[in-house]
């Protein structure tokens, strides 16, 4: 372990990876409230100037114990990120707010004694956004050239993150996103409020038909807000998953709204497909429908990434 200096770009601490030569180093970013949020960075080389693949899984919290674990066991997809020619990072964010997005609408910031005030805190999407501005410093990366690729939550992360704030990324991939809150959506019989906590429980929503889907959500809503989206963007379903509807539907309306949107869909058994796991016996349990899936991945970014640096 190499420890890092005060200098913003400079890591925290730098560690090898089992099974590979290229290193990790772990950084701290600071998030628009003032605290700090961590991120996992790897480059393919010590010498050159990268394009960046931010990627991103599900809700947030956890911390550097669960960052760390994730380049332990998810470390195929940077390995592929890697010989592709990719710098990638694994992020943690903090967790979703119920219903933040949806209630809380931009975020303002003001002044007050000399400090900011802000209208609401940040939320989880913005933390991703302070995580790619601090990686944007670093000398090895293309700052004009920084994709995003979440899965779950963090897909409807990326729309929320291009909705609001334009210009950060150049390319996305939203693989399942779970855009209940995007679309505003009424859920059906199966949510119910956990009267424990008073928030929803919709983790059993049945919502596989792009139709049923589209008639229960706020579409003049979710148009205003995929109205700013300029980032093209590769929407990822999963054949048999219960919430493929929201998948299909996301795309239907970027597409319907003359946005830069691409379809597709796989049959695979794992939530989060692209994202290959390193199995109990310590080999990655990878099949050939996931390394397709991700062969367009990196063929999506690589349109949209793989140019000459300004």
């Amino acid at each position: 372990m190499v420890l890092g200096s005060d200098h913003d770009d400079a890591p925290l601490e730098t560690d090898a990876v089992p099974g590979s030569t290229r290193p990790v180093s772990y950084h701290l970013a600071e998030t628009r409230d003032g605290l700090y949020t961590p991120y996992a960075l790897r480059t393919p080389d010590d010498v050159g100037v990268f394009p960046f693949v931010f990627l991103a899984y599900g809700n947030g919290g956890g911390g550097m114990p669960w960052l760390r674990d994730r380049v332990r066991t998810h470390g195929y997809i940077m390995e592929r990120l890697l010989d592709a020619g990719y710098a990638c990072a694994w992020g943690r964010y903090r967790s979703e707010v119920e219903l933040g997005f949806h209630h809380g609408g931009p975020l303002v910031v003001d002044r007050r004694q000399g400090m900011d005030l802000m209208n609401r805190s940040p939320l989880e999407y913005e933390d991703e956004l302070a995580i790619i501005q601090h990686v944007s410093w670093h000398p090895q990366i293309d700052a004009d050239r920084i994709g995003h690729v979440g899965v779950s939550h963090a897909g409807e992360m990326l729309f929320k993150l291009a909705s609001q704030y334009d210009g950060v990324i150049q390319a996305g991939v939203a693989c399942e996103p779970a855009n209940h809150e995007f679309l505003d959506l009424t859920p059906d019989s199966t949510a119910f409020v956990n009267p424990d906590t008073q928030l929803r429980n919709i983790e059993e929503m049945q919502m596989r038909d792009p139709a049923v889907v589209r008639t229960r959500i706020n579409e003049p809503l979710a148009l205003e807000r995929i109205e700013p989206i300029t980032v093209p963007m590769l929407v990822m379903g999963r054949d048999d998953d219960h919430l493929q509807g929201i998948f299909r539907l996301s795309f239907d309306l970027l597409e319907e709204s003359g946005k830069d949107a691409t379809w597709v869909s796989w049959d695979h058994p794992l939530h989060g497909y692209i994202f290959p796991v390193l199995g109990e016996d310590g080999t990655v349990e990878v099949d050939d429908v996931q390394d397709q899936a991700i062969d367009g991945v990196v063929a999506f970014l690589d349109r949209h990434l793989r140019r000459e640096a300004a």
